[in-house]
């Protein structure tokens, strides 16, 4: 059964090419999220108690707030996001496949019991809804929902859903309402290579680095405001 799904779903990629000279670049994305299985959580976690978790996140309130709506753009809002993505994330910077001074420090501390309760706590609270710039909307707009084909830049919402809510099984983090100033800086860093958490595929980093910086700043705007 699974050799035939995957011809049938080559033959649907290949004719997709013929009569598209201009899919190159979804067709390479769509090949990529085919290859990906969905990822478990980190080894050895499993789903958490987020009542346990919320004593257990005391220390991730001084950044990312008591309820996971950071006050500081900077930080990242984890409110509402997967609790296995945050599982996977805090596993990472544990075991330093994914760089940051304060995050490194933070997770080591953290015993890998507690990976789980935390995500599960920051999971179940409910994200604080941001605005877009104006002045910035339309244009973050047109790149998240329709990439940019003449750089081959694929839709966001291809991936993270069209209210940013991304795809939890996939492994694709929620977006909405994430501060500009941090998803700025993430695509920066995947477009300088400065962060490679999107694996093999590389995923992230081929799309960021055929990003303008003002479509980033354009499309972090955007990506504020979704709800």
């Amino acid at each position: 059964m699974i050799s035939i799904t995957m011809k049938l779903k080559d033959m649907k990629l290949k004719n997709f090419r013929l009569a598209n000279p201009m899919a190159k670049n979804i067709v390479a994305l769509v090949a990529a999220v085919l290859a990906l299985a969905p990822p478990a959580m980190a080894e050895g976690v499993t789903s958490g108690d987020a009542a346990a978790g919320q004593q257990k996140a005391a220390t991730c309130a001084a950044c990312h707030g008591m309820d996971g709506n950071s006050v500081n753009p900077q930080w990242p809002s984890l409110a509402g996001q997967h609790a296995s993505y945050i599982a996977d994330t805090l596993a990472a910077f544990k075991a330093g496949t994914r760089s940051d001074v304060l995050m490194n420090a933070q997770a080591m501390i953290l015993p890998d019991a507690d990976l789980a309760d935390v995500a599960a706590y920051f999971a179940a609270q409910s994200p604080t809804q941001r605005t877009a710039d104006p002045a910035l909307a339309e244009a973050g707009e047109r790149i998240y929902r329709g990439g940019d084909m003449e750089n081959e830049v694929s839709a966001c919402m291809a991936c993270h859903g069209p209210t940013g809510r991304g795809n939890a099984p996939a492994g694709y983090p929620s977006l909405t309402g994430q501060h500009s100033v941090y998803t700025a800086k993430q695509l920066n860093d995947y477009k300088s290579g400065a962060r490679t958490s999107d694996g093999d595929q590389q995923i992230m980093r081929n799309i960021a680095a055929n990003l303008s910086a003002e479509q980033i700043e354009a499309v972090a705007a955007y990506i504020q405001g979704l709800r």
